[in-house]
């Protein structure tokens, strides 16, 4: 069964889940696979620079971050509209120690505590203790986000300015044998290394030559900072909506030229990096690029959204190459950054292959519970609607989304599971030649074809063998799920 592409979203326990975040269907790939468009997509009108939002629905809950930026919208009505879903600096600034969250109305703890009114949407920028550093009101309801980047950005460059001056003031204290204000000075710049590293590492080093124990700072990596200047920003966005709207009309060359332009335009932006991998894995299947790209986010400070979405597709690649565990690993990692309906889907496609039925429809139930009336969610769930005997309303979705050219595999998979071999080939033979643009995508996908125990009745059959003759395995390496478990 296919697994889909979707776009990423957030568990939620209240209504802000389908108002915030709904989107429509995009491209799927066979086999379980899925992908594009970054990975994410949100609204009618795609968006590249989504702001990967953690839900504080407890006082207890807080984001990760040494700094910490609350948003508080009047409901999901208000979320869903407000510019503070998209922001390049937020989302840059979310990778490095800078915590985003969202606060529902009904963590109404929270909000007396930083004194919200109820019909006013505010962020506020605090500490990692919840003390109030900048609160940013709204004007009309309408909460700006550039004021909400201006406040957080002041901050940082205050914070860096007096570590600055602290770093100086720490050497003159030493030279004028006064260690322990030194120590003092060179700790509370250590203390706030997580956003800023170079100095945090000058700090640490200085405190251990001096004998005093210091904060573990990562090393710094061989990676390009971002470049946020409002003008480099203007272009690169312009860069990848250009490469998303070609994307979501299936321009894959200039889907690609856009991306690549914006990764050399700034080579420190790691959502460039994201599309343009996503690009790869998924529709030209160029596995080593997209390997290569993936494996530069997870080393580098990157957003929740941008690791969840390379530990996809890691792991998605993992699994091909016949790595089941460390597949299941990575779908579980990208789970913990940020959970995908995509990634969700993909495990009940592994559990169900391993004739586990009962946790595989977990998984479809997970993915249901973010987003029930989603399209590809629906048709997803049918294929295993077949399995529990509810055919008729398996049959229904089928019928609803005939003319949706990217649900074409599971489609199929529906058909076949009911015993309609010339409709579940009719529909495989749509996915591979009419969606599908690349023969190393139809080879990767004919291959989990043979491997789907869907179309376990049908492996044997001719018809079959010769619709999936580009697979990179022959016959008898079908995966052993396909005759009853792995």
């Amino acid at each position: 069964m296919n697994a889909g592409h979707h776009r990423i979203q957030k568990v939620l326990a209240f209504s802000f889940a389908t108002l915030l975040l709904s989107s429509p269907i995009y491209a799927t790939c066979g086999g379980g696979g899925g992908g594009g468009m970054g990975g994410i997509s949100s609204g009618a009108a795609a968006t590249v620079y989504y702001v990967p939002w953690v839900f504080v629905e407890t006082p207890q809950q807080a984001p990760l971050g040494d700094l910490l930026v609350y948003w508080f919208p009047t409901g999901p009505e208000n979320a869903q509209g407000s510019s503070m879903r998209t922001s390049r600096n937020l989302l840059t600034w979310s990778g490095g120690c800078v915590g985003v969250g969202l606060v529902p109305d009904t963590n109404s703890e929270l909000r007396s505590r930083f004194m919200i009114e109820p019909n006013q949407a505010t962020a506020v920028v605090a500490t990692q203790q919840g003390d109030e550093i900048a609160r940013i009101g709204s004007a009309g309801d309408k909460l700006s986000v550039r004021d909400v980047e201006k406040a957080v950005s002041a901050e940082l460059k205050e914070r860096e300015s007096t570590h600055k001056l602290a770093m100086k003031s720490a050497k003159r204290a030493q030279k004028g044998g006064d260690d322990d204000g030194a120590a003092v000075l060179y700790l509370e710049v250590a203390h706030d290394g997580c956003l800023f590293p170079a100095l945090g590492r000058k700090a640490a080093k200085a405190l251990r030559k001096m004998g005093r124990s210091a904060p573990e700072i990562a090393a710094a990596g061989d990676y390009p900072e971002p470049d946020l200047d409002p003008g480099t920003t203007d272009q690169i966005t312009a860069l990848m909506q250009t490469g998303l709207a070609a994307e979501g009309r299936e321009d894959l060359e200039t889907a690609r030229r856009a991306y690549e332009k914006a990764r050399v335009l700034d080579p420190g932006d790691v959502v460039a990096m994201r599309f343009l991998g996503e690009l790869h894995r998924h529709h030209t299947g160029d596995w080593d690029v997209a390997r290569e790209i993936f494996e530069a986010i997870l080393e580098r400070p990157s957003d929740r959204l941008s690791r969840a979405v390379a530990l996809h597709g890691l792991g998605k690649m993992a699994i091909h190459r016949g790595e089941f565990q460390q597949g299941v690993r990575m779908f579980e990692e990208s789970i913990d950054q940020y959970p995908l309906a995509l990634t969700y889907r993909n495990l009940a496609v592994f559990w169900n292959s391993e004739d586990n039925r009962d946790k595989a429809y977990g998984y479809v139930r997970k993915a249901l519970d973010l987003e029930p009336d989603e399209p590809y969610n629906q048709i997803f769930a049918a294929t295993y609607l077949v399995e529990i005997g509810r055919e008729e309303e398996a049959i229904a979705i089928a019928e609803r989304y005939h003319e949706v050219l990217a649900a074409s595999y599971n489609l199929a998979a529906i058909y076949a599971q009911l015993g309609e071999r010339q409709k579940a080939f009719d529909y495989l033979r749509r996915h591979f030649y009419e969606y599908e643009q690349f023969d190393a995508v139809r080879a990767k996908e004919m291959t989990e074809a043979r491997d789907d125990i869907v179309f376990a009745r049908y492996h044997q059959d001719p018809a079959f063998v010769e619709l999936t003759s580009l697979a990179d395995s022959d016959r008898s390496s079908y995966h052993p799920a396909a005759t009853g478990g792995m």
